[in-house]
């Protein structure tokens, strides 16, 4: 009897913002139409339903004992450090003699910067790239590596473009914010900028971006400034997601742990290393849960 291919489960961070929690569950939808086969579900560790307990009993009771768990993330930060495999092994208490491998977040993969280059030329228009300076606008961790991984993927987008630089800010947690990116691109020559939120779908945060952009550029009409979608569920980030899948399902995830908070003592993080894990409880996902991103989050060593 052949053995059915591990169940696909997508982890996401959840968000206060309703349209952005639709297009999370829109795109499980989606993966599960593509792969009819396969038991798909979705859940989040904060702010939105279902919560990621739930999208695990319901492929339980849809008869799956093997689990190939992906985070719908773009860097690995604290959620996908910590909460999720704590998570992880708090439903394997649940639902005894269930097993689960643990995939590896999204980016900077190739496609997604091709999904970035294009949400450019949405807004570029009659702008010569080579006058253009981009912004890239990360959502910001107190995990430094996850910081470093947003720089990562501005550089890999300046690469070969032929923009006249990318620069990187935050929108929360990390410096620097959005006006003080903005700041930084005007210090250094730039008259054209566009601010590239580097965010999967909309949300709360994503909009405080464009509203932080609106008011710097107001305040500052001598430099021209255009703001850039976020990357949203096109083609490239639904066959991402089953790259990491499979990656997962063959065990080959390749993470990189050289610059990892909880493994090695960075400056001013000393007191991470070695963390144990805690789990993010979720218990009844009314939306008014506030996360506590300074604290509790540690670090699954098994990859």
């Amino acid at each position: 009897m052949t053995t059915p291919p591990p169940a696909l489960l997508i982890a996401g961070h959840g968000t206060r913002d309703d349209a952005g929690a639709e297009a999370f569950r829109d795109f499980v939808r989606e993966l599960g139409l593509r792969h009819p086969g396969l038991p798909v579900a979705g859940g989040f560790i904060e702010l939105s339903p279902p919560p990621l307990g739930e999208a695990v009993a319901e492929l339980v009771e849809r008869g799956a004992r093997r689990f190939a768990a992906v985070p719908l993330m773009l860097v690995s930060a604290g959620h996908a450090k910590g909460d999720i495999p704590a998570a992880l092994a708090r439903e394997k208490e649940r639902h005894p003699g269930i097993s689960y491998t643990y995939g590896r977040p999204l980016g900077p993969h190739p496609a997604l910067l091709s999904v970035l280059e294009r949400r450019l030329a949405e807004v570029l228009r009659d702008w010569d790239p080579a006058e253009v300076t981009v912004l890239l606008v990360g959502r910001g961790s107190t995990d430094p590596d996850a910081n470093a991984e947003v720089f990562k993927a501005a550089r890999l987008l300046w690469e070969g473009r032929g923009y006249a630089g990318v620069e990187t800010a935050f929108v929360s947690l990390a410096a620097p914010d959005v006006p003080a990116g903005l700041e930084r691109c005007a210090r250094l020559g730039a008259r054209r900028v566009v601010v590239l939120p580097y965010f999967l779908f909309t949300g709360i945060l994503p909009d405080r971006v464009r509203r932080q952009t609106e008011e710097w550029a107001a305040a500052h009409p001598e430099t021209e400034v255009r703001s850039a979608d976020v990357i949203g569920p096109e083609p490239e980030l639904l066959d991402l997601v089953w790259e990491r899948y499979e990656e997962a399902v063959r065990g080959d995830l390749r993470m990189n742990c050289d610059s990892c908070v909880y493994r090695i003592a960075l400056p001013g993080f000393e007191d991470k290393v070695g963390q144990p894990q805690q789990p993010h409880f979720h218990p009844d996902d009314d939306g008014h849960h506030h996360h506590g991103h300074g604290h509790g989050h540690a670090h699954s060593h098994a990859h």
